[in-house]
């Protein structure tokens, strides 16, 4: 097959193109977007099976590009992406006329072409094993999402869902549930906002991990629009716990969340993410994305939302002109990389 790769510069037809091939929030335009207006680059690029425009779409791809010193140019990753026509039999499953490593070939060849680029890091939302590149790949030392992660498939029953939760987490939902003092709502001030990022900023003080500046969480706020929302669990018209939230019409995705003591003490989140889980799931989306499990105290309690973990395809790098020095911890390189792992 003969691809064609093409930039694609109209916000309305990159959201639909990544909405109707199943896409993952993060490679929505606002996201690129928010990225753009904080120390990235973002570039969209259309895959097509054929030279003309009304060849069929096999994939896309948005591309955010990280300036890096002299002469290595710029890292390009690809979050959750490239983004694969499904199939109509199995739409878990890319469609057979959209080979993966054909589409993520063409993409690094585009970068490559156009720009210095010391590597194209792609992290595809797709099952391990449902991915296969060919031998111009390299495993990235440093993945930035989680390969390993949990994601509900709404397309289940409530109760069906509720019966594969821990006794504990069905208990605790319940129990959470029935509290009186306790309401959820949908965050839509920035001045909520605010308040949530207060929560956030004791958790991480609890935590011991960083957070981006308010600006960051604002700017996610606005630029991705209802692609982003928030909610949050409230006590008196205080906010005790939020849950952050980037959604596509296929995928749900957690990334960010906090609790303070009071939330701890009424177990705040186990109502909170069930509350969201049930509206995703009443509003069409297909999975819930926990954002990824990282063996830590959040991470178990994620796991007891589902007898199962899922396994990604994992982070792949194209190398190109002075990738030894980048995969080989040029400082800047992790400092990079640790600032992606907070999205």
């Amino acid at each position: 097959m003969t691809l064609t790769v093409t930039p694609c510069v109209d916000r309305a037809v990159w959201d639909e193109t990544v909405q109707r091939l199943g896409g993952h929030p993060l490679q929505l335009w606002g996201w690129g977007e928010l990225k753009s207006a904080h120390r990235w680059s973002a570039e969209r690029v259309i895959v097509r099976s054929g030279s003309g425009p009304a060849d069929p779409v096999v994939g896309a791809c948005q591309l955010l590009t990280r300036a890096l010193p002299g002469p290595l140019g710029g890292f390009v990753y690809a979050p959750r992406g490239p983004v694969l026509a499904r199939s109509e039999a199995d739409p878990d499953r890319p469609a057979a006329s959209s080979s993966p490593a054909e589409v993520a070939d063409a993409v690094a060849a585009y970068v490559h072409r156009s720009r210095r680029a010391v590597a194209v890091s792609i992290e595809p939302d797709e099952d391990a094993g449902s991915f296969p590149l060919g031998g111009g790949w390299r495993e990235a030392g440093t993945p930035v999402l989680p390969a390993r992660t949990l994601i509900l498939d709404l397309r289940r029953s409530e109760d069906e869902l509720m019966a594969d939760m821990s006794k504990k987490h069905r208990q605790y939902v319940r129990k959470a549930g029935r509290e009186e003092s306790l309401s959820i709502r949908e965050v839509s001030t920035p001045d909520e906002l605010d308040a949530c990022l207060e929560v956030y900023r004791r958790t991480s003080e609890r935590a011991d991990f960083g957070l981006h500046e308010d600006s960051y969480y604002h700017d996610a706020f606005t630029m991705l629009g209802e692609d982003s929302p928030v909610w949050a669990a409230y006590v008196e018209d205080r906010p005790v716990a939020f849950l952050f939230m980037a959604k596509s019409s296929r995928t749900a995705f957690e990334l960010y969340g906090g609790m303070d003591e009071t939330g701890q003490r009424l177990r705040a989140n186990y109502a909170l993410k069930w509350h969201v889980i049930r509206h995703m799931r009443s509003i069409g989306v297909e999975r819930y994305d926990f954002g990824g499990l990282i063996n830590d105290g959040v991470t178990t309690f994620k796991k007891g939302w589902a007898s199962h973990e899922n396994l990604l395809a994992g982070s792949w790098d194209r190398p190109g002109p002075g990738y030894r020095i980048w995969a080989e911890g040029l400082p800047i390189a992790k400092k990079i990389v640790r600032g992606l792992r907070r999205r």
